[in-house]
């Protein structure tokens, strides 16, 4: 059900933002929500709000966003918060939208400091009289629905129809960066290789990292890949807090190389040249799904509800025992943590063997052996 005014009819609209703040992830599951955007109104200014520098590397060169603002809601204090809001206040929007997952009432709440003059969102277990103060439209969201179908559903709200046939992820890399990352893998030999690319991270927010699977699984992990197929490489992403996790991988006995990227952007592009991915649900599990990857396989965490589901039809699911498929029960879009004590999380990651891992990838490594490794 739709609350609020009336559709807000395209013909009036010349100045969009939408707000992304939740992670990077969803702002790159975000960027086919921008495609349609333009489409639908071509000569509009649409403009990003996002809060982590992550998100404006991924938004860099999308010719379809005129400015993307950055503002760091957690660090910046309330008095230069409100400040940049009563800033773009000024701007005068027509149409705001909070894209899906942004639960938390702090984002909706931005929204109407902002002030444009319809303002959408979708509906959360928090939902309260207050948001109707906030927000001008919303819709409920939908678990069953991926991040992107629940963003373009927004646009039935506006009285609109989607046009994008296929809806995906959305990047734009540049030359040098695509050039920067077949030099890297050049000067390490990996150039045409097949490897795999590992990312150890979880995310820092809230209790997020303790869906991360163990770091001593990890290091069992690459001990035993290294002892039975020494000639495929791995490579570990991650940025500045993943790098204490790669020293002890290393102090473990863990042999692998690390991809020292300048940015975001250029480990997408050599994300990009990986045969095989593999992570839990995080901004990277997005990347090797948005650059291709041929195979994919992905950690069952307690978050990995369908609507942050890989879009890509081929990925490999490695469950979670402790978990049999009731994500809903520990983390919903509502701003609150992963249900559970600390204890419980850790047990709940370390549940996932080093041996049921090595399973799933051990028949792409056979396929490298044969030559078929697709």
């Amino acid at each position: 059900m739709v609350v609020g005014e009336a559709p807000y009819r395209a013909g009036t609209v010349n100045r969009i933002l939408v707000l992304s703040l939740s992670g990077i992830g969803d702002t790159l599951m975000a960027t086919p929500m921008l495609h349609e955007l333009r489409l639908q109104y071509p000569s509009a200014a649409l403009d990003v709000l996002v809060l982590w520098g992550g998100a404006v590397e991924v938004l860099r060169g999308n010719p379809h966003v005129r400015e993307v603002i950055r503002h760091d809601f957690l660090k910046a204090g309330k008095v230069s918060s409100v400040a940049r809001c009563l800033e773009l206040r000024g701007r005068r929007y027509d149409l705001s939208i909070n894209t899906h997952t942004q639960g938390r009432r702090g984002y909706r709440l931005i929204a109407r400091l902002i002030g444009a003059r319809v303002r959408l969102s979708h509906e959360y277990e928090n939902q309260s009289w207050m948001d109707r103060l906030l927000v001008t439209q919303s819709l409920p969201q939908d678990y069953s629905l991926h991040v992107m179908e629940n963003n373009a559903r927004l646009l039935g709200v506006l009285g609109l129809s989607p046009r994008l046939l296929s809806p995906g992820y959305e990047v734009f890399l540049s030359e040098e960066e695509q050039r920067w990352a077949v030099g890297w893998l050049e000067n390490r030999k990996l150039l045409g290789r097949p490897w795999l690319g590992i990312h150890t991270g979880s995310g820092g927010t809230k209790n997020l990292a303790l869906r991360r699977w163990p770091v001593g699984h990890y290091a069992q992990l690459l001990q035993e890949w290294r002892r039975r197929w020494p000639s495929i490489p791995v490579v570990l992403f991650g940025a500045q807090e993943e790098r204490a996790l790669h020293e002890q991988l290393r102090q473990a006995g863990a042999e692998f190389v690390e991809a020292e990227c300048p940015g975001l952007r250029e480990a997408m592009a050599l994300v990009a040249h990986a045969q095989g991915f593999l992570s839990v649900d995080t901004v990277f599990m997005h990347i090797a799904a948005a650059m291709g990857v041929p195979r994919q396989w992905v950690i069952e965490t307690p978050t990995l509800n369908r609507p942050v589901h890989p879009r890509r039809d081929d990925w490999t699911l490695i469950p979670n025992p402790s978990i049999a498929g009731r994500h809903l029960d520990f983390y919903r879009y509502d701003g609150r943590p992963i249900a559970g004590t600390a204890d419980e999380l850790v047990g709940m990651m370390s549940s996932v063997s080093v041996e049921s891992v090595l399973s799933f990838l051990e028949p792409w490594t056979a396929g490298i052996r044969t030559g078929n490794s697709q």
